[in-house]
């Protein structure tokens, strides 16, 4: 049974890359950023494209280039929309899963770069870059407000909540009392 092709998909056919890198410019559709943005849970997703430069090296399909998004994700704490921008690099490199079992785990220092299996056939650039996209975006966004909201409903801060916290809410508490 063949996997599901994936909201975004830039396939890029192994045997069109040759020994010199190739620069190579993708760009979701509307209904492509609708698609993306249901998935990965986004109130709205207005662009996401990529320019990469793709080439051979002797352990795979090395991708490097930058991505740039515009997106609104639901606060954690009030359900508002919080936009964001994502515009940095990347450097993926795409080994081949033979097989075409899942992937063992890699340990990565931080200098190394972001593996992606595939099928030996193509690699797909949309696809990578909804991925690179999904882990730059903030894990748990938050609108400037939250905070405010938050405390109007009677959510007490991190602070507030240590002992030391509870001792100054006693002490306010007993002065209000005490006037």
């Amino acid at each position: 049974m063949s996997a599901p092709v994936p909201e975004f998909s830039r396939p890029v056919r192994i045997d069109t890359i040759g020994e010199v890198p190739r620069a190579i410019a993708v760009e979701a559709t509307g209904a492509e950023r609708i698609a993306l943005a249901a998935r990965f849970g986004l109130a709205e997703l207005t662009h996401l494209a990529g320019s990469i430069t793709l080439g051979r090296t002797a352990r795979g399909i090395a991708a490097k280039g930058r991505i740039k998004a515009a997106l609104s994700q639901v606060c954690v704490a009030t359900g508002e929309p919080v936009p964001e921008s994502i515009d940095q690099p990347f450097d993926l490199l795409f080994v081949e899963n033979a097989d075409g079992a899942e992937g063992e785990e890699m340990e990565l220092d931080a200098g190394d770069l972001d593996i992606v299996d595939y099928d030996g056939q193509a690699v797909d650039l949309g696809e990578a870059l909804a991925q690179t996209m999904a882990l730059a975006m903030t894990p748990f966004p938050r609108s400037s407000d939250a905070d405010a909201i938050l405390r109007a409903a009677g959510v007490i801060s991190e602070e507030d909540a240590r002992p030391l916290g509870a001792l100054a809410g006693l002490k306010a508490a007993l002065e209000k009392k005490g006037k």
